[in-house]
């Protein structure tokens, strides 16, 4: 399966062991190589970066590692390629613009079905690509147009999450449905189910996250290459599977978690009110 990583800070910080690590994964013995990307959040907009190549073989991923790239809110995806060709057009995160803002997605797992499905065909976003991933983000929106309505102004946070739970409750029908969505205030992590690279079982946990407070030193972090800067600062990852010897935490099959500068905002599962 695709692997998945968000980080939230209170103030900006930067990847650079997370996102090796994570790009382990796409390095063999494993099979997912088939494209990867990382966006950085800068205000309302994304600074996007991402390739069809494997994660493991990148001269960007390289650069990235070695430039000091800050963003409170960062999102990456590693692809193993179910649903469309290996390209750059299906690499993930996804994004697109909705009232002046710039939306990211990046998804874990397989939809069989949600490409014919009446529910997830949008009627003013069309995917670039071929993944059931990105019809999803497209459909996703659509929804969220409904709040967001007048640029600088941004939604009650309990109203957005509505929609982002009804949509994942729609989505697990079809199939594993990891993800995580920002809209650059928040962002926001569902857990659901993920298949195991050595028994083959689909199961729970999906996501798993971990919180951390930082004193100004300066330092990084326990060996996840997050620098901490001159601040206390809050910081929360979550990922598919633990990057680290750290106490992570497991998300509930179907639980949507909100992080909001480095702390959990709020917590709920998908399809409940």
């Amino acid at each position: 399966m695709c692997e998945l990583l968000g980080l939230s800070s209170n103030v900006p910080a930067t990847l650079s062991i997370s996102l090796q690590r994570l790009a382990g994964h796409g390095a063999p013995p494993t099979s997912v190589r088939d494209g990867w990307g990382v966006a950085y959040y800068d205000g309302a907009d994304v600074r996007l970066i991402k390739d069809a190549g494997p994660a493991s073989d990148s001269d960007l991923l390289r650069f990235i590692s070695h430039h000091d790239l800050r963003s409170p809110i960062v999102m990456a995806h590693i692809r193993k390629a179910t649903v469309g060709a290996p390209s750059y057009r299906n690499a993930q995160p996804f994004v697109r613009e909705l009232t002046g803002r710039m939306h990211c997605f990046a998804h874990n797992g397989w939809l069989p079905g949600l490409l014919e499905a009446p529910a997830f065909l949008s009627s003013r976003f069309a995917p670039v690509g071929e993944t059931d991933s990105e019809q999803a983000f497209c459909a996703l929106l659509d929804d969220l147009g409904a709040l967001w309505i007048k640029p600088g102004d941004i939604p009650p946070l309990e109203a957005r999450l509505n929609i982002v739970t009804a949509f994942a409750a729609q989505l697990r029908q079809f199939g594993p449905a990891n993800f995580l969505y920002s809209d650059g205030d928040a962002l926001f992590a569902h857990g659901d189910r993920r298949k195991s690279p050595v028994t083959g079982k689909v199961s729970a946990p999906g996501l798993v996250y971990l919180l951390r407070d930082c004193p100004p030193t300066g330092a990084i972090i326990a060996g996840n290459g997050v620098s901490v800067s001159a601040v206390n600062q809050a910081i929360a990852l979550v990922a598919s599977v633990p990057l680290s010897a750290e106490p992570w935490q497991e998300m509930s099959e179907g639980e949507v978690t909100v992080f909001r500068a480095g702390r959990i905002a709020v917590k709920r599962m998908a399809g409940t009110a």
